[in-house]
């Protein structure tokens, strides 16, 4: 199933009701927007949620669930419609689909059969031809020792990703208990990441953006807790709710993670798309690029998305070239960023993104083509930016010509 699925139900039986809800909260993808117990509601509740997909139970009342489907169908062609039914009886599932269900599953519900349905309906639009969905694409920028810019990436990724008119994007402070991307922003949030999770059995996608803060430039900010005692308040189950929450309402979600590496750095990594681990050409951070890749082994699916990308370029001043580098930790180098320590300091002390600060500026345009590229629907048909991978080489290596 591509993308995440905005699902509003429809069941006047309690008990089958909270059995389609456990369903439905425990699939990847999906998002359960609402749910109605009463058929002359649901209307009103599809006009307010705007859901993907309506699945309407027919036990209750089965002319009442079947007006319901066709005025649904009537006045909201872009929702898809599964019903649901104890009958398999023929002509209640031929009358479902006349009325403009496209799916009919009979209860008890299998999960198997479920997802089936959910994912026929998802690729399919009103009038039958394919419909791909852009699901909300999550880029986690990670540092490899403190000080390599990462913050600065990430704040001014998610601002070049937000200038795109197709886009709508969130940046999630993950640094706990030092994060500043606030201030690189020039924000003063009203509620945290804490307040998120704090909440989020009671969050829907109105209450979600509504928590967030919005800066100019369009991108929203979910800052780090305010207090140091927090910061071991938010787990991870309450995260992944939270990412849930945000894939379904936003185009791209940016995570400018910890440097520590924690639970909740790992969750986000492992469910991230693209993953820049930034680092510089000097000994300390090359070596810690080897030891975290190895680390990530142990997490399935981490490190083959990990990309590397080489922050505060400056070849004429480097003692280590980048083909040493990329010999000893076995990996292609996927991007450059070329120094320019002035303009960042004024960018970060001004809390002005760089496209407004620089808009001309190596750096800037190094970002934004870094941002387009992440963007673009397939990464292999641009190369990355590095020589060929070489084998790996001994850290003495890096010293000599």
């Amino acid at each position: 199933m591509s993308g995440t699925l905005r699902i509003s139900i429809c069941d006047p039986n309690e008990t089958s009701r909270d059995d389609l809800k456990k369903f439905l909260v425990g699939m990847d993808n999906v998002w359960l927007e609402a749910d109605c117990s009463r058929y002359e509601f649901f209307v009103e509740i599809v006009e307010q949620t705007t859901p993907d997909l309506a699945v309407i139970d027919l036990d209750a009342n089965e002319q009442n669930a079947l007006d319901l489907i066709e005025k649904i169908h009537g006045k909201f062609p872009n929702t898809g419609i599964v019903a649901i039914s104890s009958r398999s009886d023929g002509q209640l599932i031929l009358s479902a689909m006349r009325a403009g269900a496209r799916e009919y599953l009979n209860s008890p519900i299998q999960i198997e059969e479920l997802m089936g349905a959910l994912d026929r309906v998802a690729s399919t639009s009103a009038d039958g031809s394919s419909r791909p969905k852009k699901s909300g694409s999550i880029i986690s920028v990670a540092g490899v020792s403190g000080g390599v810019g990462t913050t600065s990436v990430a704040v001014n990724i998610a601002c070049a990703l937000g200038r795109s008119a197709d886009n709508s994007v969130v940046l999630v402070d993950l640094d706990l208990s030092l994060g500043d991307a606030d201030v690189f922003l020039d924000l003063i949030p009203e509620y945290t990441l804490l307040d998120v999770t704090q909440n989020i059995s009671r969050l829907d996608l109105a209450l979600m953006r509504k928590s967030l803060t919005r800066h100019e430039s369009g991108i929203y900010l979910l800052p780090r807790p305010i207090q140091l005692q927090d910061m071991n308040a938010v787990d991870t189950e309450d995260l992944k709710k939270v990412i849930g929450l945000l894939r379904a309402s936003f185009t791209h979600i940016v995570f400018d993670l910890s440097k520590s590496y924690n639970h909740l750095d790992i969750a986000a990594l492992q469910l991230s798309d693209h993953i820049l681990m930034l680092t510089q050409l000097d000994l300390p951070c090359l070596r810690n690029v080897v030891r975290l890749l190895s680390s990530l082994d142990a997490y399935d699916g981490v490190n083959e998305k990990v990309k590397i990308v080489v922050n505060r370029t400056a070849p004429d001043k480097s003692q280590i070239n980048e083909k040493k580098a990329e010999e000893t930790i076995d990996r292609e180098i996927f991007w450059r960023i070329p120094n320019n320590y002035q303009v960042i300091s004024e960018c970060r002390n001004n809390g002005i993104p760089l496209h407004v600060h620089s808009p001309k500026a190596a750096i800037t345009n190094s970002i934004s083509e870094l941002a387009h590229k992440l963007d673009s629907e397939d990464l292999g048909d641009s190369s990355s930016q590095g020589d060929d991978q070489g084998k790996k080489g001994g850290w003495l290596k890096f010293l000599s010509k």
